[in-house]
């Protein structure tokens, strides 16, 4: 069976974006979770990790004898190994504007991931409001977002961004917890999205998991003192 080597869920972003694909696909895989508590070298975070992945990162699939690492390449070899899951959308344009954008996130989008940090227990509304007025790059990269995925909704029709689940919707789960999470202000359409996203069976039971955790790791709350 598959294995996925994962972070905390309630801070792991990385990692909610192939078990959520994983989960809500119906590809059966064994969850390892391996617990952020630091990422020096001496910490046991890496040593886990060592032997599994070069990068020293979750998350990891592994195969037997093969491990994947970084999520792009995690969701490129889950669309191979299962094909009749069409992760991708089945129209060659709309999956290659699919792997647009995924790569987009990947790489892009630094001011909403470097001052908006993955936390799904936490609610912080006021914080939210001081980075709105505070950090143009998060509102930059809001306004893109919305932009974004107003034009996919409406292209495709919904619910999901091309039409059906698809990995785009996977790789933007995340930034979905972090709209709801600092209360960042979006149109009522983009906030139903979320909201839809939300109850993906794959997606609520990532955030069921990671609010069963209680497990307050202060370097990943530049917010707050404790949970």
């Amino acid at each position: 069976m598959l294995k996925l080597y994962i972070g905390n869920k309630n801070y792991s972003s990385w990692s909610m974006r192939p078990w959520v694909l994983m989960t809500q696909a119906g590809i059966a895989f064994e969850e390892v979770m391996v617990r952020f508590d630091g990422f020096t070298p001496d910490s046991q975070f890496k040593h886990t990790l060592a032997n599994l992945s070069p990068a020293g990162k979750v998350p990891v699939l592994q195969d037997g004898a093969l491990a994947v690492w970084d999520t792009l390449a995690i969701a490129e070899t889950l669309a191979e190994m299962f094909p009749d899951k069409h992760l991708w959308p089945r129209d060659p344009a709309a999956r290659a504007h699919a792997r647009s954008i995924c790569a987009e996130m990947h790489s892009g989008f630094m001011g909403l991931r470097s001052n908006c940090p993955m936390s799904i227990e936490a609610h912080l509304p006021e914080q939210g409001a001081l980075i709105w007025r505070d950090k143009p790059a998060v509102r930059a990269d809001v306004a893109h977002l919305v932009h974004m995925w107003r034009d996919l909704l409406q292209a495709h029709g919904g619910p999901m961004l091309f039409g059906e689940f698809s990995i785009a919707d996977a790789y933007f789960a995340p930034v979905c917890m972090r709209l709801k999470t600092y209360a960042l202000p979006v149109p009522d359409a983009i906030t139903a999205y979320v909201d839809r996203v939300c109850a993906l069976p794959g997606v609520k039971a990532w955030i069921d998991g990671a609010l069963a955790e209680h497990d307050f790791l202060d370097f990943e709350e530049p917010y707050r003192l404790h949970r």
